[in-house]
């Protein structure tokens, strides 16, 4: 299996385009999410990930630096590359940026992702709540 997860930066447009088109077909498409919801001005401020699968840009990701600490948000994989292990491939690589900065990092799973996410070490912190018409949690890594 060839992967690889690019880190990209708002200003290599081609890379970002990519990335955005990915999730438009996930979010906007997929789980009818306002575009201008998904689209937000924090893209400037973001690291944001690709994950090019067999030479094929099949997932994303970004992160970006709160008052909280290392929010990783916007995990969108592409339905016919889904089950290749792209998310954990994504997952391992923001891990290995964010951890050795010792601040808080912490994400919004969807729902139905949360088993995922804790396979990786974060857990819920608090109760269900809705963000784009869609359940979510917050969690938080735990080291």
């Amino acid at each position: 299996m060839s992967t690889e997860v690019k880190k990209i930066v708002f200003q290599n447009k081609e890379l970002l385009n990519q990335a955005f088109e990915i999730r438009k077909k996930v979010f906007v498409e997929e789980q009818n999410t306002d575009a201008e919801e998904e689209f937000d001005s924090l893209d400037e401020e973001a690291i944001h990930y690709l994950v090019i699968f067999k030479g094929i840009s099949a997932a994303t990701g970004r992160r970006r630096i709160t008052t909280e600490g290392h929010k990783l948000e916007r995990f969108a994989v592409l339905k016919k590359f889904r089950g290749n292990r792209l998310a954990v491939a994504l997952m391992n690589e923001m891990l290995k940026d964010v951890l050795p900065d010792e601040k808080k990092v912490y994400l919004y799973a969807q729902a139905y992702a949360e088993k995922f996410y804790e396979k990786f070490g974060f857990k819920r912190e608090g109760e269900m709540f809705i963000e784009a018409n869609i359940e979510h949690y917050k969690m938080g890594y735990m080291k």
